[in-house]
């Protein structure tokens, strides 16, 4: 079994795929944060992408060509789900589908704001979740580490203040 790990390769190779195949992501989670900072800050376990909904078949389709399959969760959806290979490659499928006045009508409830970030992967340019979102996104659960660290960058990079949960992780 391997260790679970998407190095920047890996995600730049992933990205080529989409981008060859005509299918638009949108980073979000981690890889996100990296992205709109333009620097890999820290290890990575998954990538996780927004999408419209109608390109998930044919990523999904892709992705089993080259050996990802679906991984259980307790919260996998048809719009909500991850997929891994035996490499210890995993992606994490947040889908949605607007209509013709920007509503947010299926899957992962993103407004439509959040989706027009911008940033860089190894000089690979991409589209992210907007850094003021992605604060957002990552508020409202348990937190950890690795979020503070994620919020923190974020919020100094771009200054945004940091939320008022991450105040006890700053030591004074």
């Amino acid at each position: 079994m391997f260790k679970k790990e998407m190095r920047i390769d890996d995600v730049i190779e992933f990205l080529k795929l989409c981008k060859e195949n005509d299918i638009e992501v949108i980073l979000d989670g981690g890889w996100g944060v990296d992205a709109l900072l333009g620097k890999q800050t820290r290890m990575h376990e998954d990538l996780d992408i927004a999408l419209q909904h109608k390109y998930v078949s044919r990523l999904r389709q892709l992705l089993e060509e080259k050996g990802y399959i679906d991984i259980p969760r307790d919260d996998t959806t048809e719009y909500n789900f991850v997929m891994g290979d035996n490499k210890g490659h995993e992606i994490d499928f947040h889908s949605y589908t607007f209509d013709s006045k920007g509503n947010n009508i299926f899957g992962v409830k993103y407004p439509l704001e959040s989706l027009a970030g911008l940033g860089a992967i190894n000089g690979y340019h991409v589209k992210c979740i907007s850094p003021e979102w992605m604060v957002k996104f990552h508020t409202g659960y348990t937190l950890g580490e690795t979020d503070y660290h994620d919020v923190a960058a974020l919020c100094e990079h771009f200054e945004i203040q940091l939320p008022y949960e991450y105040k006890k992780f700053i030591k004074t």
